[in-house]
């Protein structure tokens, strides 16, 4: 018995450590998931804009002879990866890897941008050409990297197709895997607005004036519209990321301290058993003298 209660005592000290770990942690996560959420919530406002300003300007300019806007044969695929460097964040990078094993690995080549990504696709003996290493709360100076790796290989006719792959922040439980066309560009829409704010939308739209002219402000617009949209991306996979380990580090608290419980109820149990075995004994002894 002494030692069984024993045993229990040294489980539940070393729960006790694990749980102060996870809470540490969850602390942590939930100081970067604020910052992380409103980067990238805060991004989204110039996104549409941005949009709005594209779609008036291909009404002025002929779209399709700018090279990012190309449609071709997609013969090679580009796919970029933005994963996570560290784990513990639930099965976030488990159901975004599961996403990139389904392109074909004859006619795709991978782009990193995270440690965990960048390990799946070795392991899985895929055609990685570039890893990108990027800063817990990156900017767009540290992005553009890769947004100018894409458009470089796309126009050179390296790839006919290029492909992102991130999870996209929706609320602090939710985040969803995400496979998005970056290159070519596809046609503009407006960002989802009602039907009764459309003839508002059109009249924003007819306002803008365009110097030197619709074509060159489009061919000067595009490569950036490229660079934001990654940075939007990567924003979104880093607010995912902190959300899902936040939420991940409480739920193994809360499990850790679920455990504690029933294993203090456990050790009583026995403590309690142990010293009624040891009356029996005594009352039993004093019996057979007396």
């Amino acid at each position: 018995m002494a030692a069984n209660t024993r045993d229990i005592r040294r489980r539940i000290k070393s729960i006790k450590n694990t749980a102060q770990i996870t809470k540490a942690m969850q602390m942590v996560a939930s100081a970067k998931m604020r910052k992380a959420q409103g980067a990238a919530l805060a991004g989204r406002p110039y996104a549409e804009l941005i949009n709005r300003v594209l779609v008036s300007v291909q009404e002025h300019a002929d779209v399709t002879l700018h090279p990012l806007l190309e449609v071709r044969q997609a013969n090679r695929e580009l796919v970029v990866v933005i994963s996570t460097d560290k784990g513990l964040c639930g099965a976030l990078n488990t159901n975004l890897l599961r996403e990139a094993n389904a392109f074909d690995a004859e006619n795709t080549e991978y782009v990193a941008a995270g440690r965990k990504g960048q390990q799946h696709l070795a392991r899985m003996k895929r055609n990685l050409i570039a890893d990108f290493k990027l800063p817990d709360a990156p900017a767009l100076r540290d992005t553009k990297a890769i947004s100018k790796f894409c458009i470089d290989k796309f126009l050179s006719g390296d790839v006919d197709k290029v492909t992102v792959l991130y999870t996209k922040f929706l609320n602090t439980l939710v985040q969803k895997p995400t496979v998005r066309t970056l290159l070519p560009i596809s046609p503009f829409d407006l960002p989802t607005a009602g039907k009764k704010d459309a003839p508002a939308a059109a009249q924003a739209q007819s306002d803008y004036l365009y110097e030197p002219s619709p074509a060159e402000v489009l061919g000067g617009i595009l490569p950036h519209y490229i660079h934001f949209q990654i940075y939007q991306m990567i924003l979104d996979a880093r607010a995912s990321e902190h959300s899902a380990r936040m939420v991940a580090m409480k739920s193994a608290t809360d499990n850790a301290q679920q455990l504690i419980k029933d294993l203090t109820l456990e050790y009583n149990k026995v403590r309690q058993a142990s010293i009624t075995t040891e009356l029996l004994e005594i009352a039993t002894a004093q019996m057979a003298i007396g």
